[in-house]
């Protein structure tokens, strides 16, 4: 195993972790004695109807739905609903590459499927509080992904669906791009194959990888107008030139990262693709849809456009668009923008308003 500070509760808040035992994974292979690590807000009511589901993005883990999503008087009010955040498998903080040992660990570890991190979701509510049904599923970007997958795969179990900047199906220019970020980290010599002795080691493919996101993750909009000046960071670092941001938070976030973990995430976006519950049929399987359910798009995201969202809202029975704005693009997920954060409230109180 390889310690990283990054991945420990001081840095990523309080969390805990639930056995499945060995979990076999769509693509073949075992994880042996999946650990899942999760996060709880508020109490399950008596009959288990206020439960809800948030599911990890590329990279992410609880805490950024901690701190920008989840409080009292937001839609996702801890006082009203049991709110339950889920790290994804390969994550830091869930079974990862770098923080288990024996057949899986570093570079040996298996191909992960969105797929597998529901049906381990699905698993960790069922024996960990005996949620049958879920009142909402919502998440962002991959987290967009595990709740289509959700939606597609139990339709029984969700009465409502939030995929925020992200799609059901992969396409072909995401695979793209998500490769780069992916070559990205390979390329460095450090890398070493996936048997790095530390993280550090990889720096600069890790930097690499930053820049990338800071090309597409970020739009054009946000760097010609250097919103990036008006961002403040605990505990109240500025940046005052573009570099300064660029290299004290992007560079900075993922160069703490676990270079495994960010490809096993990666490959899991890239084959991202609900309608592999239908023989390949998209249509059918979005028509599988029981939930209702809100498709949010981020007006200025490039590799998530609305124009993708809505080609795959349209399929889903009595379904709704509405777009949110970020002049941030697809890395307005981090809650930069109280707009944005207004126009995600808003959206998320009607649709647990809406009668299901």
């Amino acid at each position: 195993m390889i310690r990283n500070d990054f991945y420990t509760p001081e840095v990523q808040g309080a969390y805990q972790l639930h056995g499945l035992g060995d979990f076999t994974l769509e693509e073949g292979g075992t994880i042996p004695d999946l650990q899942v690590a999760y996060a709880t807000y508020g109490t399950l009511n008596e009959d288990k109807s206020n439960a809800i589901l948030i599911p990890t993005w590329f990279s992410g883990t609880h805490q950024t739905w901690e701190l920008a999503y989840i409080g009292e008087g937001r839609a996702l009010d801890p006082t009203k609903y049991f709110i339950v955040v889920v790290n994804q498998i390969g994550n830091g903080l869930s079974t990862s590459p770098h923080n288990t040992d024996g057949p899986v660990a570093m570079s040996k570890f298996p191909k992960v499927r969105i797929g597998d991190d529901v049906r381990a979701q699905e698993q960790l509510l069922r024996e960990v509080f005996g949620i049958e049904r879920l009142a909402l599923v919502v998440g962002g970007s991959m987290g967009a992904q595990q709740t289509y997958e959700w939606a597609v795969r139990f339709p029984d179990k969700v009465l409502r669906a939030a995929p925020i900047a992200g799609t059901a199906q992969n396409t072909p220019h995401d695979w793209l791009f998500t490769q780069t970020l992916l070559d990205a980290i390979t390329s460095d010599p450090g890398f070493n194959g996936g048997e790095y002795s530390s993280h550090t080691e990889v720096t600069d493919g890790l930097a690499r990888h930053a820049d990338i996101w800071c090309v597409l993750g970020l739009s054009t909009e946000f760097w010609k107008t250097e919103f990036w000046r008006g961002i403040t960071l605990p505990p109240d670092v500025s940046f005052s030139t573009m570099i300064e941001f660029r290299d004290n938070f992007v560079r900075g976030v993922f160069q703490a990262m676990d270079p495994n973990a960010l490809l096993v995430m990666g490959w899991k976006w890239q084959h991202g693709d609900v309608a592999r519950n239908t023989g390949g049929d998209l249509s059918a399987a979005l028509g599988r849809i029981t939930a209702k359910t809100f498709v949010l798009p981020i007006d200025e995201d490039m590799f998530f456009p609305v124009r993708d969202c809505r080609a795959e809202q349209e399929q889903i029975k009595g379904s709704e668009l509405r777009v949110l704005p970020s002049i941030a693009g697809h890395f307005g997920l981090f809650g930069f923008e109280q707009t944005y954060l207004a126009a995600v409230d808003a959206a998320l109180t009607d649709l647990l308003n809406t009668q299901v």
